[in-house]
């Protein structure tokens, strides 16, 4: 039988039959047309369909049918009607017919849409099934477009506002399970949403105004309803959530639910009369929530047939949000182990003031393997260290956590820069075939005003100076970490006060529109402009320069992670250190005591002569009682007084508690009572045990 399409099947102008809010309209009442355009009938199955403005046959040997009464605007159409999906659409007022108006038959006892009488008893055509099918298609496509909690939640209130109904409430569990894990404690219901009809609505933006004053109970729907109620076990409302089917809110076992989830005055502000919907909201698991579907009381309730509405709108929500907690689990983990891989706060070394900053590829993708580090090394030298390894998952941050662990440890045994790349290179290898990261390695020294680096394959630093000048530093490239049998060269260079040495990843410099030496250009540019701003006499400072620099990325610059590193080098003044070499015999301690006196004297810190004496004696006696070769003894004057003995003996000394019978094994006590801190870092050549003190006697 072939069917010909009626008004309510014809494209609307200026209807997007995808969008909930506009796959339920109503024909508009066009102008008046001439005869000729009048509606035709439907044709039956082998007839030739009637054109505009002659009878339709009603079949075979029968005379023609009189044509429909085209008197009323509703029952008329235009000659032609194309769509035009550029004209703004009206909004309908509900999935049935317009308020006042009845749900099965008009006054005039014909159809509304084709004209027709309809024989006693006979239900109206089922456009409203056709309606109902469209707006679930539009409703659960706007719902899935959802990727957070809020956005699903918003999703379900506009899809069903003012389309389906006029009002929604959406309560969900506090807290929400996440996965397979078991909820414990009892079931609370948080309200999470509420939206509604506003009073007026915008009549240039496709809307009309509203036909009647809003009632009270809906224009206080921002306070209808308990904010948390507990779901009793047995109770009428957990009876209903345990049904997981929607049902009217005048069912018995809906209406006693209704006081435990709104509170004691919520049951009488819900319209009567089939105007409301409780619906449970399950997840794939068990109930999450309930969404409440309300009407005005002037508008015509719901059917049956909006129940199976209800419960397609409450499955497809229910399932997004299970899908957006635990998205929302996903991206909690990755920020937690992005988080604890990366320093949780940069040291503040001595000569030196540091500065960084780390940018995820995107919102979506926010773990990666970029990484960056500071570690201060003895002799008040700090490594400053800057990798990316390959990729942007959960296993490139969990193979950016080793090679960073295993840096710290190398670092912590004071080794060449080239030899620390060395060991990371077999570490990668260890790890797998195809684990490749570049890498930056450099070591500051703030005495004498020099650095240490060596690159494995990683994009070189820059340098810029004091007078304004950015310079890119010539260092040997290299070859990534990871591909083994290969050398790694360092070179020394000078670090003069007032530098400023940035470290970064290839993410800040290269992107899809340019080349990384074109962004290395940019970058070197960049620097010397933000330089310009302060003078050739002060350096920028250090937390504006990082954020200059990161304002050099484009819209299409942002493919990749960005580490980004920065050390301001002030270094230690030669006036402010002092260096001695004691041989390893008995006189040492006293030896030590008389040059630290001198070089107190000398900086005007005479009060501090006491305790710098007592903790010197205490820490060469030690190191002179086990070492063969001459004892060093350095004193370094900056915002502390820092003291450094070093020995060639490896093993590090121990605090214990001495006997009362011991007479010796309190040397280290009275270090740790006496300095504000104190330490052993073990090197290549032996160990060094320091201990700081501050240049206030008072703040010992």
């Amino acid at each position: 039988m072939t069917e010909h399409p009626i008004s309510y099947q014809r494209p609307q102008p200026g209807a997007d039959p995808a969008d909930a809010r506009g796959a339920l309209l109503h024909t508009p009442a066009p102008a008046a047309p001439a005869p000729s355009a009048a509606l035709p009938a439907q044709a039956r199955t082998g007839e030739t369909p009637s054109t505009p403005g002659t009878a339709t046959p009603c079949g075979k040997g029968k005379e023609p049918a009189s044509p429909p009464d085209t008197s009323g605007p509703e029952h008329s159409q235009p000659a032609a009607v194309e769509p035009d999906t550029h004209r703004p659409r009206p909004v309908p007022e509900a999935i049935p017919l317009q308020p006042g108006a009845e749900p099965d038959r008009p006054q005039d006892g014909h159809e509304r849409r084709t004209g027709q009488g309809l024989a006693p008893g006979q239900p109206t055509p089922m456009r409203r099934d056709g309606d109902r099918l469209r707006f679930v298609g539009a409703a659960t496509r706007r719902i899935a477009r959802g990727i957070d909690l809020d956005e699903i939640v918003m999703g379900l209130c506009r899809a069903t506002v003012p389309t389906f109904s006029d009002a929604i409430l959406v309560y969900l569990r506090d807290p929400l399970p996440v996965g397979d894990e078991r909820p414990t404690g009892p079931l609370l219901l948080r309200l999470r949403r509420t939206d509604r009809i506003p009073a007026e609505r915008d009549t240039e933006g496709g809307f009309s105004p509203a036909l009647q004053p809003e009632p009270p109970e809906l224009s206080e729907l921002d306070t209808l309803g308990a904010e948390l109620c507990e779901v009793r076990p047995g109770s009428a409302l957990a009876e209903v959530l345990r049904g997981v089917r929607p049902v009217f809110t005048d069912a018995p076992a809906a209406h006693a639910a209704l006081p435990e989830l709104l509170g004691e005055h919520g049951e009488s502000a819900v319209p009567g009369g089939q105007r409301a919907i409780l619906a449970p909201l399950r997840g794939r698991r068990r109930v999450i929530g309930a969404a409440l579907f309300l009407r005005r009381p002037e508008r015509i309730p719901f059917e049956p047939d909006d129940l199976l509405v209800a419960a397609q709108l409450a499955t497809h929500s229910a399932l997004g949000i299970d899908k957006a907690v635990l998205y929302g689990r996903e991206a909690y983990i990755a920020d937690e182990l992005q988080r604890t891989m990366l320093p949780e706060t940069l040291p503040q070394p001595t000569g030196v003031r540091l500065a960084s900053r780390y940018l995820p590829a995107a919102e979506t993708a926010r773990v990666g393997g970029d990484w960056y580090d500071a570690i201060p090394l003895p002799g008040s030298r700090v490594a400053l260290v800057v990798g990316d390894v390959m990729g942007h998952s959960m296993t490139s941050a969990a193979i950016m956590g080793q090679l960073r662990t295993t840096a710290q440890t190398l670092a912590g045994l004071d080794l060449p820069p080239q030899e620390v790349l060395h060991h990371l290179d077999e570490q990668a290898q260890r790890l797998g075939t195809d684990r490749m990261a570049t890498c930056l390695y450099a070591v500051y020294d703030p005495v004498s005003h020099r650095i240490t680096i060596a690159n494995a394959g990683h994009p070189p630093p820059v340098l810029l100076h004091l007078g304004g000048r950015a310079e890119v530093l010539r260092v040997p490239p290299g070859a990534p970490i990871g591909v083994g049998g290969v050398d790694f060269e360092a070179v020394e260079l000078d670090a003069p006060a007032g530098a400023t040495l940035l470290l970064y990843t290839d993410g800040l410099v290269e992107s899809r529109l340019r080349d990384v030496w074109t962004g290395i250009e940019q970058l070197r540019e960049k620097l010397a402009a933000t330089a310009a701003l302060t003078g050739p006499d002060h350096p920028p400072p250090l937390e504006a320069l990082c954020d200059e620099v990161l304002d050099m990325l484009g819209p299409g610059d942002r493919d990749d992670d960005i580490a980004l590193l920065a050390a301001r080098f002030d270094g230690i003044a030669p006036s402010d250190v002092a260096y001695w070499f004691l041989e390893p015999e008995d006189a040492a301690p006293g030896r030590a005591r008389r040059l630290a006196r001198r070089a107190l004297s000398r900086w005007g810190m005479e009060e501090l002569s006491d305790s710098v004496e007592l903790l010197v004696s205490e820490v060469v006696t030690n190191a002179v009682r086990y070492t063969s070769r001459p004892v060093t003894l350095r004193l370094l004057r900056t915002d502390v007084l820092r003291c450094e003995v070093g020995d060639d003996v490896p093993q590090l000394p121990r605090l214990r508690q001495a006997r009362a019978t011991d007479e010796g094994g309190r040397g280290l006590y009275l270090v740790n009572r006496l300095a504000r801190r104190w330490g052993a870092t073990r090197l290549s050549t032996g160990k060094v045990v320091w201990f700081e003190l501050a240049k206030n006697a008072n703040q010992i």
